[in-house]
């Protein structure tokens, strides 16, 4: 296999990237400078080599925590459960989550074989019992039927144990028009309405 086929056959590993897109994205580092193409294997091996789970949260981390984990600022009542470590940082560009994060790493899908076993929904539960200052737990998954299934799944095992569980708003986007908003999209929207 050629050098070329072997780093297009890389890239189209991964997500939402075709072949056709890989085999542009070599021949776009092949037309610029050996330094651009060497800038970006170094900056992958040093994600390889510097990155790992945070050992409390599961999000991405080059130390042994976070930056949300170990700031003493973070209110450590609320705690957001997400599916994916990426998705931390889209809540944190909102500005407006103050307090911890739980990575679950993915969301139940039966289909799939993936269960709760597969998911860190053991040590989402070391986090939030006896003696532990979580008040509230933001169920953050997505809105799909799996993530729907993985909120319900948590929600009947968070909630004996005293803790409020609450779920991310649902409804319409901001500036989109209600001829094309989805029945589904627009039922929650309708169940979630709140006083003006």
């Amino acid at each position: 296999m050629s050098a070329i086929d072997q780093l297009t056959q890389e890239f189209s590993r991964l997500p939402g990237v075709g072949t056709k897109t890989a085999l542009r994205l070599v021949y776009h580092l092949m037309k610029g400078s050996s330094d651009e193409a060497r800038r970006l294997a170094a900056a992958i091996r040093e994600v390889a080599d510097t990155i790992r789970p945070c050992g409390r949260c599961g999000t991405f981390a080059e130390a042994e925590l976070c930056e949300v984990c170990s700031n003493p600022r973070r209110d450590e009542s609320i705690l957001c459960v997400v599916e994916e470590a990426y998705e931390v940082a889209a809540i944190e560009r909102t500005g407006q989550f103050r307090g911890r994060y739980h990575v679950l790493g993915g969301h139940l899908s039966p289909l799939d074989g993936i269960g709760p076993d597969e998911l860190r929904v053991g040590p989402l539960l070391e986090r939030v019992g006896p003696g532990v200052p979580v008040s509230e737990i933001v169920l953050a998954t997505s809105s799909g039927v799996e993530g729907e299934a993985t909120a319900v799944y948590l929600e009947g095992l968070l909630r004996p144990l005293g803790v409020r569980v609450t779920r991310l708003a649902r409804g319409i986007p901001v500036g989109s028009d209600l001829e094309y908003v989805d029945g589904s999209t627009l039922a929650e929207a309708l169940a979630g309405r709140r006083e003006m």
